[in-house]
């Protein structure tokens, strides 16, 4: 299993195995805390070669500056099967958006994939507070 692509941002959608992403991000400015942050999407892209065969389930967390979770993991069952006759790997696209997910604090947040309890990714996301040098470089609320 091979990660094409993992990120953050704010909107994500798979049309029949077509991965489609607008506005990937890795900071949130914010005036004040807590902040619930209004829409966003976690999306991972992965590739599957026949020795990957099989099913199984990963785990995404979003884990908060203390490595505490944010909210509750997400498993997500992958099927990675090879029919006979299929071509010699297989893409998957996993999309997860959140609604008014929330930061308590400012900080270095993440989102991990775990495969049986084993991280194979990590995306971070710094929250900052938005300060007055930030603004009038154009910053708007959400980065």
């Amino acid at each position: 299993m091979q990660i094409l692509l993992a990120t953050i941002c704010d909107f994500a959608a798979d049309y029949q195995g077509k991965l489609s992403i607008m506005g990937a991000f890795d900071t949130l400015c914010t005036r004040e805390f807590p902040v619930a942050h209004p829409q966003c999407s976690f999306t991972l892209r992965l590739v599957f070669d026949p020795e990957d065969h099989g099913n199984f389930d990963l785990v995404i967390r979003a884990l908060g500056p203390e490595d505490e979770d944010i909210m509750p993991p997400c498993k997500v069952p992958m099927d990675a099967t090879f029919p006979p006759g299929s071509p010699p790997f297989i893409t998957r696209n996993v999309v997860l958006n959140f609604q008014r997910l929330k930061f308590e604090k400012p900080g270095l947040y993440r989102f991990v994939v775990e495969r049986d309890e084993d991280e194979i990714t990590s995306v971070p996301l710094r929250v900052v507070l938005m300060t007055d040098e930030r603004s009038a470089a154009g910053g708007g609320p959400f980065g």
